[in-house]
């Protein structure tokens, strides 16, 4: 792994806002006050990846970070921010450089029934990025075809197949080979195992490694499911309500989590030396990011919560060496919380 990073993140936000319609419109000229409804779906987040590094991004559904993996992959305009690949500003690089980004950057999404074209066969699926983009001739595309199918542990006699004819697991691998189609550097893979068998998802998942060894690869790997991200993942990040409240090494995040929310995910996860342990989920649920709690967002479910957590927003502060929390609890030298 480089430690040089390859992407990186300085204050990114997203926000989707809902314009008002004619009736609420019409309604403001009676004084009825309708404002647009905006979602907080990413708040400043600061991150850098390194060539060659796995991060696991995790939180709760609806904590934003597909909507961020998304802003990594292009697909989402940061509503503010920026995002830098191998160090240049996407917004300052020109209209080639830009189109290069976008072709070393490529997301793997959930659920491949709906990302996949059911209407296309999949040498079309997998081989038609390629030539277009010039990767490969159209006399060329099949042989192009098979060998990533190969890659990928498919076998190329089933190219010509629709994408409703395989497992959900071939399914899978059919959304990895599109992406590997047009030679990229750099995966935001979406739960991209989420939805398979225990017993599949480990071959995927050896899939991945197998691939990031093979091609030196860098990942960012969405998942809420903390032992996935534990077998996977050089660095971990936990998202909470669009911010970024702890990230780490996995290593010493699985040890010794710093704050409040990353403490009750992992006190969560069940493992075999826990057999008599009481599990306790945290109480309440995700506020809305249509209207998020003022100062530090995880304050209402917090047992740790005091005055100031209302009002002011904590920053992100060293633990030790790579590893980050933003609490309040660690401002003054207090040190560390227990895990």
């Amino acid at each position: 792994m480089n430690d040089r990073p390859i992407l990186t993140l300085e204050g990114v936000s997203k926000r989707f806002a809902k314009p008002l319609d004619a009736a609420a419109k019409f309604a403001n000229w009676f004084g009825a006050g309708n404002t647009e409804e905006v979602v907080h779906a990413v708040d400043s987040v600061d991150l850098s990846i390194g060539a060659g590094e796995v991060v696991g991004l995790v939180g709760e559904s609806g904590c934003g970070k597909s909507t961020l993996g998304r802003v990594v992959a292009g697909i989402h305009k940061a509503s503010a921010g920026r995002v830098s690949w191998r160090g240049r500003y996407t917004d300052e690089m020109s209209a080639e450089e830009r189109h290069a980004a976008t072709l070393a950057i490529q997301m793997i999404f959930q659920d491949p029934m709906s990302s996949l074209n059911p209407r296309m066969r999949v040498s079309d699926i997998v081989g038609e990025a390629p030539v277009v983009h010039g990767l490969t001739t159209r006399a060329g595309q099949a042989d192009y075809v098979d060998d990533i199918l190969n890659r990928v542990g498919l076998d190329p006699t089933y190219k010509r197949r629709y994408p409703h004819q395989f497992s959900g697991g071939q399914r899978a691998r059919i959304g990895i080979a599109r992406a590997l189609a047009v030679k990229p550097e750099f995966l935001v893979c979406d739960e991209s195992v989420a939805a398979l068998d225990v017993s599949i998802q480990a071959q995927v998942l050896n899939l991945f490694m197998k691939l990031r060894d093979e091609l030196n690869l860098t990942y960012l790997f969405i998942s809420h499911d903390l032992g996935v991200v534990r077998h996977l993942s050089d660095r971990v990040v936990i998202m909470y309500l669009g911010r970024v409240v702890e990230a780490a090494p996995a290593a010493a995040l699985f040890k010794g989590p710093q704050h409040p929310y990353a403490q009750a995910l992992l006190a969560n996860v069940p493992t075999i030396t826990a057999r008599k342990k009481r599990f306790s989920p945290l109480s309440g649920e995700i506020p809305s990011p249509l209207h998020p709690p003022s100062g530090c967002h995880f304050h209402p479910r917090c047992p740790h919560a005091g005055p100031r957590c209302k009002v002011e927003r904590p920053a992100l502060k060293t633990i030790a060496s790579g590893h980050v929390a933003a609490c309040h609890l660690h401002d003054g030298g207090v040190g560390a919380m227990a895990a």
